[in-house]
């Protein structure tokens, strides 16, 4: 069994001219948006490249770009040679990318999904209602209680557990701004509001996860051809049904982003590659499993690197 696992970034990755330097020298990065843009009837290159309209920031688009860019790695990864991963994992959205890297579900219909996903954590929360905003330096049950503590503005709760010192938290708008307060209160070194358009993995996000769930129903899955660890439980997926439940539940529950890295650890693996644009995965992975090593894919650079440490351990 190969020692290394794949991650595959969420949100928050996205930025105007991701993957320009790979698509320069090989032509599958291109080809796979257009088969993407050709599913949603959007030129989602462009807007990957150009961000026209602040388009790149909008959920329901946000999201069928960024697995495009995942995917687009994931078969550039193969095209090169690189060995197949022992365990996948992805971060919120990026979960949807393992699955499709994993085939348990085609390409075409998970660009589908994970837009309708995205119009559907829209519906739930109007602009500017909810938020999200990261807590630095602060243990998560000191988190906990300035959240409880807000009940009264409304919903505030954990919504990602990405690193030691950093928790995501989620919610009303003016409850997660009373329990940020109360964070700093209790010594938080930061906090940072997150610039997303939906306050993700809280309670509010309940009427997506229902809706989301009929849509879940009508795709065919299958059992991944390579294990992948899933948010919600930290566990491995083990049947199509079972990996549904999880994605379901993985909108309105809390990431286990930390305890999903420990799986992979415990599980053998050395070295992580991010398969996505940026590399805020392997900034978590060094503060939560220093061990192991953290290797990015985002540009022609980094991806020869993490082929020539795959290959050669």
């Amino acid at each position: 069994m190969n020692d290394f696992g794949f991650v595959f970034p969420g949100q928050g990755s996205q930025h105007p001219g991701m993957l320009s330097d790979l698509a320069r020298k090989y032509p599958i990065i291109q080809q796979t948006f257009i088969e993407a843009s050709d599913v949603l009837g959007k030129n989602l290159w462009t807007i990957a490249q150009d961000n026209p309209n602040n388009e790149l920031n909008d959920t329901s688009i946000t999201q069928p770009v960024l697995m495009t860019a995942s995917v687009a790695i994931w078969r550039l990864w193969q095209m090169q040679g690189g060995l197949n991963p022992a365990l996948l994992s992805g971060h919120s959205l990026g979960e949807y990318s393992a699955l499709v890297c994993a085939e348990a579900i085609s390409f075409s219909d998970a660009i589908k999904l994970v837009h309708q996903r995205g119009l559907y954590m829209q519906e739930a929360v109007p602009a500017g209602v909810g938020k999200m905003a990261a807590i630095l330096g602060l243990d998560a049950a000191s988190i906990e209680t300035a959240c409880n503590q807000s009940e009264q503005y409304g919903v505030a709760s954990i919504a990602n557990y990405n690193s030691p010192g950093q928790i995501v938290i989620a919610g009303d708008a003016q409850a997660v701004d009373t329990a940020s307060a109360l964070c700093t209160e209790a010594g938080a070194k930061r906090i940072v509001e997150l610039n997303v358009s939906v306050p993700s993995h809280c309670e509010l996000m309940k009427p997506a996860a229902d809706k989301l769930k009929h849509v879940l129903d009508t795709t065919l899955f299958q059992t991944p051809r390579i294990p992948i660890v899933q948010n919600v439980d930290a566990e491995r997926s083990d049947s199509a049904s079972a990996i549904k439940d999880r994605l379901i539940n993985q909108l309105f529950k809390p990431v286990l982003w930390i305890q999903c890295l420990a799986v992979l650890r415990h599980a053998g693996c050395t070295s992580l590659v991010e398969c996505g644009p940026g590399k805020i995965l392997s900034g978590l992975t060094k503060r939560s499993e220093p061990t192991m090593s953290s290797l990015p894919t985002h540009d022609l650079s980094s991806i020869s690197i993490a082929l020539a440490h795959c290959q050669n351990n």
